[in-house]
């Protein structure tokens, strides 16, 4: 999911093709998703085409995902920047990554939102990446851009889904699944919305702390209390873009008070509730991934005081801006 933050100096001119800070405008971007048959467990994906050119500077904030976005756009595409690591194109995103900032005139794009456990068996152990952020072609392989011109030689984004379905599935075919055990502390984690002791998990599974917490992080690269943290902080993010206030986002997220909310959302993305509140990302969320958003039983109730969001129809793509739905090419 991705934010906006303000440059340091938004009064200084620009150069040209340069880093503006400005949002992705929605009315301009057409977002797929694909049908039901086309779906994998633990895999998540959403096709982005922005029929207009224009530039945009996002900051991504963290998802407790494993996240892929490959670059099909013609030009110059996408520019990605996290801590000391620059890149351009294809990247792959680990959990927590902290500071990271994507920017550039991005026609279309693929993402993929890979569990920890499927990413594991896709990219091998330790999946997590550290929260690191590395190049598409330094994870993937030699395959790599091969996987990239398939994608971008399919005419719809039906195809498109077809083939990075298929690539998921080679790629997990000869690998063993992680631990029963650790695929089971991720699974209780999600569903408590990170609001878990790693004490009870590992009593759960039969495991000491100590050994819970080495073969989680070796496998999904991420300790079970970081998991947790961070499941806990998606859950709040969605919860304010939603419309609620901190300090009600904080008594339902189990945080201990507004101020300890303020730290974690500061942890994770570098960025102030009300920062992450506005997140264009998280503003269509429920579209790109349906059913996945606990924005959207929020707004549906009415608790946030805003309209349910209209989910997109599998295998087509919605334009929000102009309200309306297109053929998913």
């Amino acid at each position: 999911m991705l934010s906006t933050e303000t440059p340091t100096d938004p009064s200084a001119p620009a150069p040209a093709g340069a880093p503006t800070g400005a949002p992705p405008d929605w009315s301009i971007v057409d977002v797929a998703v694909p049908r039901p048959s086309a779906r994998l467990a633990g895999v998540a994906m959403a096709g982005f085409s922005q029929h207009v050119s224009a530039f945009v500077d996002m900051a991504m904030v963290a998802h407790p995902s494993v996240t892929l976005l490959i670059d099909l756009s013609d030009g110059d595409g996408i520019l990605y920047s996290a801590r000391d690591r620059h890149g351009h194109g294809s990247f792959v995103v680990g959990l927590a990554p902290g500071d990271l900032r994507a920017a550039g005139r991005v026609g279309t794009c693929l993402q993929i939102r890979l569990e920890p456990a499927v990413a594991a068996a896709v990219l091998g152990p330790s999946a997590g990446l550290g929260g690191r952020v590395e190049s598409f072609e330094d994870v993937w392989g030699r395959e790599a851009g091969r996987v990239q011109d398939e994608l971008r030689a399919a005419g719809s984004w039906d195809e498109r889904f077809a083939v990075a379905a298929d690539v998921l599935r080679r790629r997990t075919a000869d690998r063993p699944p992680v631990d029963p055990e650790v695929a089971h502390t991720w699974r209780t984690t999600l569903a408590g919305r990170g609001r878990v002791r790693v004490e009870g998990l590992a009593e759960e599974v039969g495991w000491s702390r100590k050994r819970l917490s080495a073969r989680f992080h070796a496998q999904l690269g991420i300790t079970p209390k970081r998991a947790a943290r961070l499941v806990r902080f998606d859950h709040a993010a969605h919860l304010l873009a939603a419309g609620l206030a901190p300090a009600s986002v904080a008594f339902e997220s189990g945080y201990a008070d507004q101020s300890h909310l303020h730290r974690e959302v500061k942890a994770f993305t570098g960025l102030t509730p009300t920062a992450v509140a506005g997140a264009p990302w998280l503003a269509i969320d429920d579209v790109a991934w349906p059913g996945s958003s606990p924005a959207r039983s929020v707004s549906a109730a009415g608790s946030a005081g805003s309209a349910p969001r209209r989910m997109a129809r599998p295998g087509r793509a919605w334009n929000r801006g102009r309200t309306a739905w297109t053929d998913a090419h």
